[in-house]
């Protein structure tokens, strides 16, 4: 029976072990986000946690083989589990500071501080497996056998451990639940395990920890995950109506004035915004509008078709809906079903004419037999924009869904003086494209890039308004406000992204940093 219990003990650490990990990523989601660099720093850290977990737990096992021993590693670890998302709060919360403050040392420190949370835990469970194979050890003749089975059982452990908290845990409670969670059972089953082999102060001292973990859940409960002020740039007050964890995003919705907006992730922007007294934002939705403008004698009854890749709570959609006409097809794809019910409940997302899909944007473009007069791309995951639709060959699969008299158009961000992200999409797309245009949004950083499925003129933006084309007076205002900065693409300028080769993260970590140290890196 002690060896089932120590099997059972094993086959939990490995579920615990990739648990955290995939909590982890979920935790720093809302304040680094989850770029191949967070990544590589999470996964890399972690590896270096096992080892040192592995090399020590060897040498344990060797000075004191015994399974109380082992029980009490691992009710220490399940404690320092559950202290994590109490002791991060603070910490995440000088992240934000940080980036509200462009503050590097602050941000990049935070980022460090929380990674070092993990090191006892997981160091801990490192110990596991090579302590669980000395003490199931009998011999040499069988080391091999006794060795595999320990690892196959606690690498069946970690596969559960990867897609229960994705699938189950994190969607239906959150993760600073889901971690308390896993530390409640570890320290179940190290309670269990000292019990059972009579270790009875130990036990008693483990079962402590196990009640004050939950009695600590139940009197400071997972809530808030970050302050709503901390990512609307000061405009206060607002009010908190809607706030959870999709299998994609960490989700808010607030509400300033009569303003409803969603905000995603790290919280550095909002991602729709619904006003009912107002439908233009001052954002780069507007300017999604005047994509079919570019071709002469354009009129806006002669919009029929849009397709929306990335189309978060709706605002786009409802702006074509309204100055175009509720008869304009819309196609519009959001890969988190969340966050169109979001847009269904908070933002009016209830129009007839737009068919929301919950699919990835790549995917429905090379799937889909449909074309669009207007194909616009707003795939932000702030401040990243996902490399597989910046490429050559995304864009060449967008114009083959184009309509005769097609156009394109994609949000890109930019900071004061370092536009390169800007200068390396124009340049794809005018690989692609026979026109490309850049309009500069006041105020704000970000810019939008046109491209057109036939060559066509920058004036014929204005020669559509005063041929009357452009009624709607929204139009008039986003044309007024897109001249000044109106310019044309005449040849790529820049070496053009391509899914082979799109660094797309790198470039936008350097325009970031660049601009938090003061200058361009």
């Amino acid at each position: 029976m002690q060896n089932k219990v120590l099997l059972f003990v094993v086959f939990v650490c490995g579920m615990s072990t990739m648990a955290v990990e995939m909590c982890a990523s979920r935790l720093l989601a809302p304040y680094f986000g989850t770029t191949l660099i967070i990544w590589a720093n999470l996964i890399g850290l972690i590896l270096i946690y096992l080892t040192v977990g592995y090399y020590l737990g060897g040498r344990l096992a060797d000075r004191f083989p015994r399974e109380t021993v082992l029980y009490t590693l691992v009710a220490v670890a399940g404690f320092a589990i559950g202290l994590v998302p109490f002791v991060a709060r603070p910490i995440l919360y000088l992240a934000a500071i940080g980036f509200a403050q462009y503050s590097v040392g602050l941000f990049v420190g935070s980022l460090v501080g929380v990674l070092l949370l993990f090191s006892l835990p997981m160091i801990l469970l490192g110990c596991v497996s090579p302590f669980a194979i000395r003490l199931q050890l009998h011999g040499v003749a069988s080391g091999g056998h006794t060795a595999g089975s320990i690892y196959a059982l606690s690498t069946v452990g970690s596969i559960l451990g990867t897609f229960l908290p994705v699938l189950v845990f994190i969607p239906a409670i959150g993760t600073a639940t889901t971690l308390l969670g896993f530390a409640v059972v570890l320290l179940g089953v190290a309670t269990g395990g000292l019990a059972w082999g009579r270790a009875w102060k130990r036990a008693s001292a483990a079962g402590l920890l196990l009640l004050g973990l939950v009695i600590l859940g139940f009197v400071f409960p997972p809530g808030v995950v970050r302050p709503v002020q901390d990512m609307t740039w000061g405009r206060l007050p607002m009010d908190l109506l809607y706030e959870d964890e999709s299998a994609y995003n960490y989700i808010q919705v607030v509400r300033w004035g009569t303003s409803t907006n969603l905000i995603l992730n790290e919280g550095h922007a909002i991602h729709s915004i619904y006003d009912p007294n107002q439908l233009l934002t001052g954002g780069p939705w507007d300017y999604f509008l005047l994509t079919p403008f570019f071709y002469p004698d354009t009129d806006q009854d002669d919009v029929e078709s849009l397709c929306l890749l990335g189309l978060a709570a709706g605002t786009t959609a409802r702006q074509f809906t309204v100055v175009f006409g509720e008869d304009v097809r819309i196609d519009g794809v959001e890969i988190d079903p969340q966050i169109i019910e979001v847009g269904r409940e908070y933002f009016a997302m209830t129009s007839p004419n737009l068919n929301a899909i919950a699919q990835d944007a790549r995917y429905f473009i090379n799937t889909t037999d449909q074309k669009y007069d207007v194909v616009g791309i707003d795939v932000y995951r702030q401040p990243y924009i996902p490399f597989q639709l910046t490429t050559v060959e995304f864009f060449t699969e967008v114009d083959r869904h184009l309509t005769d008299r097609g156009g394109v158009v994609i949000n890109v961000g930019r900071t004061p003086g370092d536009d390169r992200l800007v200068q390396v999409l124009a340049s794809t797309m005018r690989t692609v494209f026979p026109s490309v245009y850049i309009v500069d949004i006041p105020d704000r950083w970000n810019s939008v890039v046109f491209a057109t499925k036939q060559p066509t003129q920058a004036d014929n933006l204005v020669a559509n308004l005063r041929a009357g084309h452009l009624r709607e007076p929204h139009l008039q205002t986003v044309l007024a406000t897109a001249l000044p900065t109106l310019r044309s693409v005449a040849v790529p300028t820049v070496r053009p992204f391509t899914d082979d080769w799109s660094p797309v993260e790198q470039v936008i970590d350097l325009i970031v940093l660049g601009y938090m140290a003061g200058g361009n890196l």
